[in-house]
């Protein structure tokens, strides 16, 4: 730790209790004290149940669980071919243009997510790129919000990448495919997983863009959740919120397993 006096110690958690409790714990635990209660008519909701979670874990919200999983996990690794494959191209681009590229993709962050959502809605409303109404509209407007994030991470990556096992490896013959598949690849697998765990988590909670896509039959979770809460079922809302949560923790956990593994290596 930077700060080597214990009263000075004491004084920085001490503002980092005073931040992070009212400002990300606070609001996540009430959710989830909502979460198993019937009614809220004092300071924090009461009357404990289990009701709200069977209601978010079969019928609808399961059918949501598993259209927000397909499309995260498909938007995720689209997101991650397409980022991997652009930093990759980037880096052997002269400044210039490199700076043109990373503008490029970096333009979705910048855009809020509701007009990317109503770009990709009017881009392919028409033939011969009719995507409205299905859910693969719902997968492109995912993946073009995800995939700046994956070509940060790996561009990122590759300025840290030691050039000399490359050079290694050129110098023994192999091919230019050969030392991308057997000698980058591998020494960027730590940062793809990182990132898809990223593009995973970010597919999950998206909100804004899916709700001017979604099609009836293609329903993710977060639809449900401000659904749920709009009409005033606030209690199951937040139930289905930390299924949400729940699901998207367990992934990440997973993917962070194969990240360490992958370091270790």
């Amino acid at each position: 730790m930077l700060v080597h006096s214990r009263g000075a110690r004491w004084a920085v958690w001490a503002v980092f209790l005073v931040l992070f409790v009212p400002l990300f714990a606070l609001p996540l635990l009430v959710v989830l004290g909502a979460s198993f209660a019937t009614h809220w008519s004092g300071v924090l909701p009461s009357g404990a149940t289990t009701a709200n979670y069977r209601a978010a874990t079969r019928g609808e919200a399961l059918q949501a669980l598993t259209t927000s999983l397909l499309t995260a996990t498909a938007a995720s690794l689209l997101a991650l071919a397409v980022g991997t494959w652009a930093a990759l191209a980037a880096a052997s681009l002269k400044k210039r243009y490199r700076r043109l590229m990373d503008a490029l993709f970096v333009l979705p962050v910048a855009v809020p997510s509701v007009v990317v959502g109503l770009s990709v809605l009017v881009a392919f409303s028409k033939p011969p790129m009719l995507l409205n109404g299905t859910r693969w509209i719902v997968i492109l407007a995912h993946t073009v919000l995800v995939t700046a994030f994956a070509y940060q991470s790996v561009s990122a990556a590759l300025t840290r990448l030691d050039p000399a096992y490359e050079q290694a490896a050129a110098s023994l013959g192999a091919r230019p495919a050969h030392v991308l598949w057997r000698v980058r690849l591998p020494l960027l697998l730590p940062s793809l997983t990182a990132s898809a765990g990223l593009c995973f988590a970010l597919s999950m909670g998206e909100l804004s863009a899916t709700m001017m896509l979604y099609p009836p039959d293609w329903t993710p979770l977060p639809v449900l959740i401000y659904a749920a809460t709009d009409r005033g079922a606030l209690f199951t809302g937040s139930a289905v919120a930390m299924v949400l949560m729940a699901a998207t923790l367990l992934v990440l956990f997973a993917v962070s397993r194969v990240r360490t593994r992958a370091s270790y290596r």
